[in-house]
């Protein structure tokens, strides 16, 4: 049988991009690293979304979001804003983001100005059940450069902008603990399950180190 190194994935080609939604006067924003131009004519945006981000269910209901892309000059600081916590436990347009950093979009949905250089304006034509993530098939209904600034992608981010994971060190008490070497987030148990993921940064079991004393 095949070998199954899932870490192969990440030598796929992907962009990184703010997803935004806005819902009865809440607005939110997570970290995507699928989205692609699907047709020209009409002209369609594919974006895929979690199914554990608040900003997935907010564009179920609404049917309309923005994506803001990402350059290689964004600070560490924007990734962990949008996408090492979750909505449902944080305001992403609180008072911590500078509001110099964001405006609103003709739809109403803020989009990001900052360490960015396009945004678009995405109305939702149809959907796509993937398990974990919901495809959206969109219509632009706007878009607009922001700046000449050069995409990043996610092999960048992983080599040049994201923190190096500090050395793990041992489990008080005689406990087992799994630790994501990407946020460092920490689940205590005999066993991880094959199909965990990080509640915060949403990576797999490979990426988890086995703690003991």
């Amino acid at each position: 049988m095949a070998e199954m190194n899932t870490k192969a994935m990440y030598k796929l080609s992907y962009g990184l991009y703010v997803c935004t939604a806005a819902k009865d006067g809440k607005m939110n924003g997570c970290i995507i690293n699928t989205a692609i131009q699907a047709a020209s004519s009409p002209a369609l945006i594919t974006i895929a979304v979690s199914k554990e981000n608040l900003t997935h269910d907010m564009i179920m209901e609404t049917g309309r979001c923005n994506i803001s892309v990402i350059t290689q000059d964004a600070n560490f600081e924007l990734f962990r804003h949008f996408g090492y916590a979750s909505g449902r436990d944080k305001e992403k347009f609180g008072d911590d983001l500078p509001k110099t950093s964001y405006k609103l979009a003709g739809n109403g949905i803020p989009y990001i100005t900052e360490e960015t250089n396009a945004y678009f304006s995405l109305k939702v034509k149809q959907t796509a059940d993937l398990g974990s993530h919901t495809v959206f098939i969109c219509e632009p209904e706007a878009m607009e450069i922001l700046s000449d600034g050069i995409s990043c992608t996610y092999e960048y981010y992983q080599s040049n902008i994201k923190p190096k994971p500090e050395k793990v060190g041992t489990a008080p008490n005689g406990k087992t603990i799994w630790r994501c070497t990407i946020c460092g987030y920490e689940y205590e148990g005999d066993d991880l399950p094959d199909d965990f993921i990080c509640p915060i940064c949403k990576h797999g079991k490979p990426d988890f180190e086995k703690i003991t004393v």
